[in-house]
């Protein structure tokens, strides 16, 4: 071989190192920490790079993306002395390529040991309950202390959250029982509930149901008063305006009393002082007809109405004067008996009467 060609391949060979050696290619989203001579020198920025052989080497090489790191369940003693297994989830980013590399020397695990005391901090000033309710305050309170303490290591922490929150299994079972009776207890209220308003809907239909009955029985009632007022009404009128005289009053008065003995309710039955002058008249009207001359004429209007007047304003007596309280059932009896008696003797009467009365009686009906 020649021996210029040797110098030469050596030559091309030592170019070639030395330009493989100034040259750096930094990939985007890294950064590359530069010691010259066991020095920092720069951090290079993505792109190409040029340093210097041989002088300067790369120490580390950093991702400065956000990052996620998960931490292994830790116990953590709560206010109430319960422990319970915490695992959380960090999100960081790197901000300054030299701090991270030279402030401190291993950022993940001073990361994680941090947040372990200070969530051990944290967590034992709540109770189990208030530590399973207050997620949120936890992670405020974990964010604002990792970030302050990780500020000079070049380090950002953008979020802390909490995983998982893992208590023992009697507490489970505890709170798994505490949780069915809270769910009776407001089946039991939504139960209780519902029977309250059914209760007041029904009672609120029953008085509505009962005050159109009471509605509709007065206005019968008051439709059955008029009905009988106006009956009445018709009554007296026909008999003032046909003239009825004495005779066929008290006839008519001796077919009532029957009735007055009729109802169930009767403890005490006054015998009313016209009965003996209703039986006289009518004994004197259908008795002694044979012998007796032509009728008499009917008495003016006038005179009719004063008569009535006057038997209307006359208290019901006895024959002598007072009213006389017998046994319910004996004097009740007694008063049926004697009526039925006087007006069969009337009707009696009345059919052996002479012919004459007959024409007498249809025309004072008649008028």
């Amino acid at each position: 071989m020649d021996p210029v060609v040797i110098p030469l391949l050596v030559a091309a060979l030592v170019v070639v190192f030395l330009v493989a050696s100034t040259v750096r290619i930094v990939p985007q989203a890294r950064r590359y920490n530069i010691e010259r001579f066991g020095r920092y020198r720069r951090t290079l920025q993505p792109g190409l790079n040029l340093v210097l052989p041989v002088a300067d080497r790369i120490n580390t090489k950093l991702d400065v993306r956000e990052q996620v790191y998960s931490s292994d369940p830790r116990p953590v003693i709560t206010e109430d002395n319960l422990v319970v297994n915490i695992d959380t989830v960090l999100y960081y980013q790197i901000t300054d390529p030299r701090a991270a590399a030279y402030e401190v020397a291993d950022y993940l695990h001073a990361i994680d040991q941090l947040t372990v005391t200070t969530l051990r901090n944290v967590i034992g000033s709540m109770d189990l309950e208030e530590t399973l309710t207050s997620r949120e305050e936890i992670n405020s309170r974990l964010r604002a202390v990792l970030d302050d303490a990780t500020g000079k290591w070049g380090i950002r922490v953008n979020r802390v959250e909490i995983k998982a929150i893992d208590p023992p299994h009697s507490i489970k079972e505890a709170m798994e029982k505490q949780m069915r009776a809270e769910r009776d207890k407001r089946a039991a209220i939504l139960h209780a509930e519902g029977e309250r308003q059914a209760k007041i809907l029904t009672a609120e239909g029953t008085r509505q149901k009962d005050i159109l009955e009471a509605q509709g029985t007065q206005q019968a009632m008051i439709l059955r008063a008029d009905g009988e007022a106006k009956a009445v009404e018709l009554v007296f009128q026909a008999v003032h305006r046909n003239n009825a005289d004495a005779k066929i009053l008290a006839y008519k008065y001796l077919e009532t009393l029957p009735h007055l003995a009729n109802s169930d309710n009767n403890t005490f039955w006054v015998i009313p002082g016209e009965l003996t002058e209703a039986i006289r008249t009518v004994t004197t009207a259908f008795g002694d007809q044979s012998t007796a001359g032509p009728p008499q004429p009917a008495q003016p209007q006038e005179a009719t109405a004063t008569d009535v007047a006057s038997d209307e304003g006359r208290t019901p007596e006895l024959a002598a004067g007072s009213t006389v309280a017998l046994d319910a059932a004996a004097a009740a009896d007694e008063a049926e008996r004697q009526a039925a008696e006087a007006v069969s003797d009337a009707k009696a009467e009345a059919a052996a009467a002479t012919s004459p009365q007959v024409p007498h009686l249809g025309r004072a009906s008649g008028d």
